[in-house]
Parts: C-alpha cells; structure tokens; sequence
C-alpha cells in the first residue's frame, strides 16, 4: 500500500452488514483507513474485527442515523480520532413493507429521517472534515426503487428518491470546496445465500446474474479514487440492466 492511500480515511454508514461491510472491507483491502458506522453493536465490531484479521485498520461507531442530533459529534469524534476525513459512503437505509392505509406518521419519520436526513447530516458534517483537507468524495447509496416500485414501499422509495435529488444539490454546494458527490443506485444486490437464488433469478437480468456486493465496491471504489474529481452530481444504476429489461407477460 502507498502512504498516500494509507493516510486516506473512508467513512462508511451501515457497515455492519450487507453492502455496507462489504464496502468497508473494500477500502480496507486497499490499504485505506476506515471509520465504520452501525447501529448494531455487535455487527459493526464484527466488521472491525474482520478488517483488522486482513491487516487493515478500523475505528466503530455505535450510533442510531434516525437519532440527528447524534450525528455531528461522532463525525467530529470520527475526525478527531483519525485526523482527517476523505471520502464518506452513505449506506446505511431501511425500509417498512406497509400499506399506505396503515402506515403511521413515526413509522415514515423513522424511515425518512434515517435514510435522507441521516444522508444529508452525515455528509454536512463530513465535507466539514473534508473541506479542512483540500477535498473528498461522497457516495450515497439510493436505489432503483427511486425509480420503480413494489406496492407498500412508500416511505422507503420516498427516502431513496430524495436522495438521487440530495446528490445533485449537494455536488453544486460542495463542488466549490473540492468535493464530489455522486449517488448509486443498486438493483438486486444478493447479500443473503447466493447459491439459493434460481435461474429465473438470474434470467430477469440483461448481465444473466443476480448481483454481488462486489458489484458496488467497484463502483463506491470508482468514484472516490484519487483524481477522479470530474464525475459529480450523477447517479450510477448498478442491475445488470434489469431496470431497463422490458418484460411481457406471456
């Protein structure tokens, strides 16, 4: 690893599981310092530990992303901690599978106020750091579900949705201080048990697989290397062209 890429720290929201350990063990394999951020304590030491039995170094984060006021002091403990920060993924997210008959107001503040406010506070606070250093690059994971919907997933598509738009006005905010701001937006992501999944799984995607959490490491790696300060403000689909597949019945 070279010193410049070992003095880097990437924050990563929802590392605990998912995408999320999978991008945090990404940029540890590059030889990046990394700052994890979860909810569930014992998940987030889990990545931790992982990272460090690969030779990396790491730093958690308990903390709950619903809870905004709680976010500037661990992004400035973050800084502290590590001296700086460079890039910041905004993964963290989850969702409510309710009819929009039943779903109650503090059901849609949790979902929104997790998933878009703790997007947009996580990523104020960081381009504080960042700015201090000359720069840095955000990430936000969103969705195709910002784009196409199942029924009962009102407050999750809403989240996901802003989060496209949060992208493209924080990069015109932040673009001044030397900072990109680009969104992802994965389709069918596997973080389950992959050898469960059929051949009509498979099928309903143009690349013929189902995709991989590796899949988004690349792209979150992509768009935070060194140098790579041309692309901001846009949003990466990542489904094997599943979104673009079009389907007849029959």
């Amino acid at each position: 690893m070279s010193k410049q890429e070992e003095a880097r720290v990437a924050v990563v929201t929802g590392a605990g599981s998912g995408i999320g350990r999978a991008v945090a063990l990404g940029y540890a394999g590059v030889g990046i310092r990394t700052a994890l951020i979860d909810r569930n304590e014992a998940a987030l030491r889990e990545t931790g530990a992982l990272i460090r039995e690969a030779g990396g170094s790491s730093g958690e984060y308990v903390l709950d992303l619903s809870d905004g006021g709680a976010i500037p002091a661990v992004i400035e403990r973050i800084a502290a901690d590590f001296g700086r920060i460079d890039i910041l993924v905004n993964n963290a997210g989850l969702g409510i599978g309710k009819s929009p008959y039943e779903l109650e107001l503090d059901e849609w503040d949790y979902v929104l106020n997790t998933n878009l406010r703790g997007t947009f506070l996580c990523s104020r606070e960081c381009a504080k750091a960042m700015r201090a250093v000359g720069g840095g690059a955000i990430v936000n994971i969103a969705s195709t579900r910002a784009f196409m919907s199942e029924p009962h997933s009102e407050a999750y598509a809403a989240s996901k949705g802003g989060i496209v738009s949060l992208t493209h006005a924080l990069a015109a905010s932040l673009g001044p201080d030397g900072i990109t701001v680009n969104a992802i937006s994965p389709g069918w992501i596997e973080t389950g048990d992959y050898g469960k999944l059929t051949a009509a799984d498979h099928a309903q995607h143009w690349s013929g697989r189902v995709g991989r959490p590796a899949d988004i490491v690349r792209a979150c790696l992509y768009l935070t290397e060194r140098g790579n300060d041309f692309i901001t403000g846009t949003n990466m689909t990542i489904d094997g062209g599943m979104t673009r597949k079009m389907i007849y019945v029959e």
